[in-house]
């Protein structure tokens, strides 16, 4: 495979949200693009119906922020939602615990007009991808292991109950975009906020120079060559999955507060002295229970480990924008998955696809303009509709599992750390602390337990270094350890 010569993108920032769906978050644009497949502009007349009740539910635009409980979204509920011809979404929504028929209509609604004033600004004004589909009928962790690797691994499920690597749904050793990166010496970096999804990739624990304070994001873009920590090539930025800052989407946090943190990273990349040769691809895990009316394509499976799910059918459509100055304004009509991304990164910088999905993924590639004079058309700055993130209800039903395995994994991690020595005290003070705090001490607990877990990797590796044994060295050296 060739990199594309005529390609000036240098930078390649994926921001990955999480739980919403094209029709609920974007559909709206076919009032300004009316090739657009979404809400026509006289109105929906869709429907689905409570078959318990036999009351008809019309898509209607909703304004519902807070969505409490969330949808579910596990595979088993997501091949309902799909069910004759996407017809499925209330009769699943009627099933999670606490759910009332008042909420039923955002389900099925969708976002009026300029009511998410970032997305709906960057939607106006660069590349709506309307065929973005998520990579499997399932959950936030299997969708998310194929951004990163373009396959799950054969597991479709999120996890319960505690972390051990021989759980399935755990188990990923498989080879990532960042190892492909990393053996091209392509620099690589993963931003989070306390929590990485994407350390779960085993792949990716010997390489913790890696993972940086999603701050460290924001000053890279204002000096992205600078000598000492210079900004990766190949960006993954992950959300707040919980606590009083969240800003993944995913209900029942604020779906403002991801405008907050799509405007922060917009602003960033656009006011940076790259901006001129970088690419920013904005887009969701899965669509978290909420409908959309496109019925998924079919899809390539990525490997053999099809025991759990066939993967010859892609998930319901997420949303995604390419934002670039080289991104026309209006709306691709290829069919993407996360794994477009890949494809996308591997013919850019030369690297032997990953699994068959990605081998056989259109790339997103295909829709950018690399022919044209640059963008002088761009915002420059987008604003959100609120200046600081809304907690979550304390009364809030939805602890997903998604959080849950997050916190499971931290207590694996506490416990891995033979390489820092006798911590076994230390361990049951933070295990204390859980239980005496409720969640959002967990939490935090869980933010340590990965922030020491990175730590004392380094510290481990630094020490195998200087006793001369071999050791796979980070592609971007002069990164700083994560603080």
């Amino acid at each position: 495979m060739l990199p594309m010569p005529t390609d000036p993108i240098e930078y390649v920032i994926v921001l990955m949200l999480e739980n919403r769906s094209f029709d609920h978050m974007l559909g709206i644009l076919q009032q300004v693009y009316p090739d657009l497949d979404g809400i026509p502009p006289g109105g929906s007349t869709r429907t689905d119906e409570d078959s318990k009740t036999g009351t008809v539910y019309q898509q209607l635009p909703n304004t519902e922020r807070q969505l409490n409980p969330s949808p579910l979204h596990e595979h088993r509920d997501v091949m309902l939602q799909m069910s004759q011809e996407m017809s499925g979404f209330i009769d699943d929504y009627s099933t999670v615990p606490g759910s009332k028929e008042a909420d039923y209509p955002a389900v099925i609604g969708y976002y009026p007009i300029d009511f998410l004033p970032v997305l709906h600004t960057l939607a106006k004004n660069f590349t709506i991808c309307d065929r973005w589909f998520c990579s499997l009928p399932g959950p936030t962790w299997p969708n998310r292991f194929f951004v990163h690797s373009a396959t799950c691994n054969g597991h479709i499920s999120m996890p319960d109950g505690f972390y051990h690597p021989d759980i399935p749904a755990f188990h990923q050793p498989q080879d990532t975009i960042y190892n492909r990166l990393q053996d091209k010496g392509i620099p690589w970096g993963i931003f989070h906020n306390g929590m990485s999804q994407a350390l779960l990739l085993e792949k990716l624990w010997d390489h913790p120079l890696h993972f940086h304070p999603i701050e460290r994001f924001y000053e890279m873009c204002q000096n992205p060559d600078r000598p000492d920590y210079p900004m990766p090539k190949y960006c993954f930025l992950e959300p707040t999955f919980r606590g009083g800052a969240e800003d993944d989407q995913h209900p029942p946090a604020d779906v403002m507060n991801g405008e907050l943190l799509i405007a922060r990273v917009y602003n960033a990349v656009r006011s940076s002295p790259m901006w001129n040769k970088c690419l920013l691809v904005v887009t969701y895990d899965e669509h978290g229970g909420f409908y959309d009316h496109v019925v998924p394509s079919a899809a390539v499976p990525p490997d053999a480990l099809t025991d759990e799910y066939s993967f010859t059918q892609y998930g319901p459509r997420v949303p995604a924008l390419l934002i670039s100055r080289m991104a026309p304004k209006g709306v691709v009509h290829n069919v993407f998955d996360h794994t477009s991304i890949l494809r996308y990164a591997s013919d850019k910088w030369g690297l032997p696809p990953l699994t068959a999905r990605d081998a056989a993924a259109n790339s997103i590639g295909a829709a950018l303009d690399f022919n044209s004079p640059l963008r002088v058309d761009t915002p420059a700055s987008v604003q959100a509709s609120i200046t600081a993130p809304v907690p979550v209800a304390s009364d809030s039903v939805s602890v997903n599992n998604h959080e849950q395995g997050l916190i499971s994994f931290g207590r694996y991690l506490d416990a891995a750390m033979d390489h820092q020595g006798d911590k076994a005290i230390e361990a049951y003070q933070r295990m204390q602390k859980e239980y005496q705090d409720g969640l959002d001490a967990k939490i935090d607990v869980a933010k340590e337990r990965f922030n020491l877990f990175l730590q004392g990797t380094i510290t481990h590796l630094k020490g195998i270094t200087r006793n001369g044994a071999a050791t796979d060295p980070p592609s971007n050296t002069n990164s700083p350890e994560n603080a």
